[in-house]
């Protein structure tokens, strides 16, 4: 990064600190998904993209915003942010590949694949160019896309993402609100699957997945041309706050803003800052 945009990021990041005066924000250990109740879509169906028919759920009207859940959530998971969103954009909540009401395949899952999904997605809605907000492996989907396909996006923001397999931290298994996390979306996943019977399949599966990706390289992050938000929690519990840094380093069109007093799961923890952090960038 050249000192100049480091600066930047700086003065954004302290900048918030002094805005939030460090107020609340700790989550629930036994309870991280908090969800307020989600609005009625103006439309919503299953899209049949490759081998899979993917869910979605339209609400509002405007520029198209994707919204990309993480690793076992679904599209629900967005719901402390898709009311805020929807007042100025049409929203578009996703569930990945197997996840939530989506279904899937023996087809191995990896990120290049998603990806796919979500482009095949938005040609069956018609939509030429969106911008798309990720949390953990829905950012790491907006990379790819970013990378390979970025007349595809107008703005990218990536929370809680990671390039390799690397910047994920060697003691996440200890975390207990992560933990949470997991037996929460485990019990969501049984009762939206259309097939709950093959959970263990689905598990094994994407357990592949992220054991040996993602794998993009330095000169593919160097290469995007999106403009994007590397967006974190200073006190993540599944991505080393070095790793944002060296992503934003890379990443020509990148801003780099850590949130304080949160980890992984800001858009539950601390929704109207998510939120304001969110619009603020994709309106500028």
């Amino acid at each position: 990064m050249n000192g100049k945009r480091l600066v930047k990021s700086l003065f954004l990041i302290f900048a918030l600190l002094a805005a939030l005066n460090v107020a609340g924000g700790a989550l629930a250990q036994d309870n991280p998904v908090v969800l307020v109740e989600l609005p009625e879509p103006t439309a919503s169906g299953m899209a049949p993209v490759n081998d899979i028919e993917m869910y979605y759920a339209v609400y509002g009207e405007g520029e198209p915003l994707l919204l990309l859940h993480g690793g076992l959530g679904n599209a629900d998971y967005f719901a402390n942010q898709i009311a805020a969103f929807a007042e100025q954009y049409q929203v578009i909540a996703v569930d990945s590949r197997g996840h939530g009401r989506s279904t899937v395949t023996d087809t191995p899952i990896g990120y290049a694949l998603m990806a796919s999904d979500v482009l095949a997605l938005m040609d069956y809605l018609e939509i030429d160019s969106a911008h798309l907000v990720g949390w953990s492996d829905g950012g790491i989907i907006g990379l790819d896309i970013a990378i390979n396909h970025p007349e595809r996006l107008k703005k990218l923001v990536a929370y809680g993402a990671n390039y390799i397999p690397a910047g994920v931290r060697s003691d996440i298994g200890d975390s207990a609100i992560f933990n949470a996390y997991i037996e929460q979306a485990l019990a969501d996943y049984m009762t939206l699957s259309p097939a709950p019977d093959r959970m263990e399949a689905f598990l094994e599966n994407i357990g592949n997945m992220w054991a040996t990706e993602p794998n993009f390289t330095p000169e593919q992050l160097m290469g995007i041309t999106v403009p994007t938000l590397i967006l974190d929690g200073w006190d993540e519990e599944a991505i080393y706050p070095s790793h944002d840094y060296e992503m934003a380093e890379l990443i020509p069109t990148a801003e780099l803003l850590l949130m304080p007093n949160v980890g992984h799961f800001a858009m539950f923890a601390t929704p109207e800052t998510f939120n304001s952090i969110v619009l603020n960038y994709l309106s500028r």
